[in-house]
C-alpha cells in the first residue's frame, strides 16, 4: 500500500485530479466525519447519516443540518436574530 502522509484520505485517488482538489477534499471529509456535540443531550456523539441528516448516537436525536457540518453559518445568523427578538 502506498504511503499517504501528505494527502491522507485523498491518497485513494493517487496522482489524479491535482493537489488543490485533493486538499480541499481532505478538509471537507475531515469535517463531515468528525463527531459534533448534540443540541439535545450535549454529548459529543452526533454523526452524519446522509446528506444533511445528522443523528446523535447517544440519545437518538435526528435533525437536518448542513451537508458537511451540522450547523451552517446561515443557521447561526438566524438563531442570533431569533434570540434578539425574544
Amino acid at each position: 500500500m502506498a504511503r499517504t502522509k501528505k494527502v491522507k484520505m485523498a491518497g485513494r485517488f493517487g496522482p489524479r485530479y491535482g493537489l488543490r482538489i485533493r486538499r480541499t477534499l481532505i478538509k471537507i471529509e475531515e469535517l463531515q466525519k468528525k463527531k459534533y456535540p448534540c443540541k439535545k443531550c450535549g454529548k459529543i456523539a452526533v454523526k452524519r447519516v446522509g446528506t444533511g441528516i445528522w443523528k446523535c448516537k447517544s440519545c437518538g436525536y435526528t435533525f437536518a443540518g448542513g451537508t458537511y457540518i451540522p450547523e451552517t453559518p446561515s443557521l447561526k445568523i438566524v438563531e442570533r436574530a431569533l434570540t434578539k427578538k425574544s
